[in-house]
C-alpha cells in the first residue's frame, strides 16, 4: 500500500468548529454584560400581588445603625428585624468600610437567627 504525500489540510471541519465557539461566546457574552437576563412575564387573571418590603440598614464609620435612613439603636433595629417575613421581606447591608467588623456581624447573626433568605451586602466596584 502506498502512501500519497501530505500537501492539502482540509480546513473545513476547523472552520466550523470555530464558528460553534464564536456562537457561544457571543451568546454569554450579552448575558455578562447585562448581569441579568431580561424576561418579559405573562400575565394571569389570578395574578396575587405579593407584599415585600425592601429594608435598608446601614452602619457608619461611627457605628450608628440606620434603618431606612432613620437613625436607630441596635436593639430596636432588632425589634423590627425580627418582626418582618424571613421569606418574602428583602434586606440590603450597608456598612462602611472603617466600621467596627463586630457591628456587621450583629446585624448578620440577628439575619442568619431568624432565617431571611434575601440578603445584599451591598459594596462597591
Amino acid at each position: 500500500m502506498r502512501r500519497e504525500p501530505f500537501d492539502k489540510m482540509n480546513v473545513v471541519p476547523f472552520i466550523d468548529i470555530v464558528l460553534v465557539l464564536l456562537v457561544i461566546v457571543l451568546a454569554t457574552a450579552t448575558f455578562v454584560t447585562n448581569q441579568t437576563i431580561k424576561v418579559d412575564l405573562p400575565t394571569a387573571s389570578s395574578q396575587k400581588d405579593e407584599e415585600t418590603k425592601s429594608i435598608t440598614i446601614a452602619i457608619n464609620k461611627e457605628g450608628e445603625y440606620f434603618y431606612n435612613k432613620e437613625a436607630l439603636p441596635f436593639e430596636q433595629i432588632k425589634e423590627r428585624l425580627l418582626k418582618l417575613d424571613p421569606k418574602k421581606d428583602i434586606v440590603s447591608l450597608h456598612t462602611d468600610q472603617k466600621s467596627e467588623f463586630q457591628n456587621f456581624v450583629n446585624v448578620i447573626d440577628i439575619l442568619k437567627e431568624k432565617g431571611f433568605e434575601n440578603i445584599s451586602i451591598v459594596t462597591k466596584r
